[in-house]
């Protein structure tokens, strides 16, 4: 299967959309999947990202720690648990770290225009009562709209 260990799928290339600069905002990995070194750095070297980076591999050494800790308790008589705990640090360590490492591709091949509101409006309609089918629901969503009615009505009075 194509992109079962760690292959991203992507979508197919779209024309970059103009920036609020005016220039057009460009993924940091192209069409072919290359990555450009001057992006990168404009995307991973951001407070926020530099703070994830430090964060990563300082968990990342801590359970390494962890791990030696586990294995100190083993060697010292301990049981099962420890050894399987000495094992599993290390373990959880590389999880999380090759966890980051595709958070980082999937935010090189990402759109920076997803980062921008869109232009579309969203208008709020009320929604409607269907009346059509069972009667004894159309009494019922009547009542509940006089119910809803009325609370607004005191709400208004009340000068809330």
């Amino acid at each position: 299967m194509p992109g079962c260990w760690g292959g991203l799928r992507r979508p197919p290339p779209r024309a970059p959309a103009p920036t609020r600069r005016g220039t057009p905002a460009v993924p940091a990995a192209g069409a072919d999947g290359t990555v450009r070194v001057g992006a990168v750095f404009s995307r991973l070297l951001t407070p926020k990202w530099v703070l994830l980076h430090l964060l990563v591999a300082a968990l990342f050494v801590a359970t390494f720690f962890l791990g030696h800790w586990q294995l100190s308790k083993a060697e010292a008589g301990g049981g099962a648990v420890n050894w399987s705990y000495a094992l599993q640090w290390p373990l959880y360590g590389f999880m999380g770290l090759w966890f980051y490492v595709r958070m980082v591709r999937v935010e090189l091949h990402r759109s920076p225009d997803d980062d921008q509101p869109g232009n579309a409006v969203v208008l709020y309609q009320r929604p409607r009562i269907d009346a059509s089918g069972d009667p004894e629901l159309a009494a019922y969503n009547a009542y509940l709209a006089e119910l809803n009615e009325r609370a607004l009505g005191q709400r208004s009075t009340d000068g809330r």
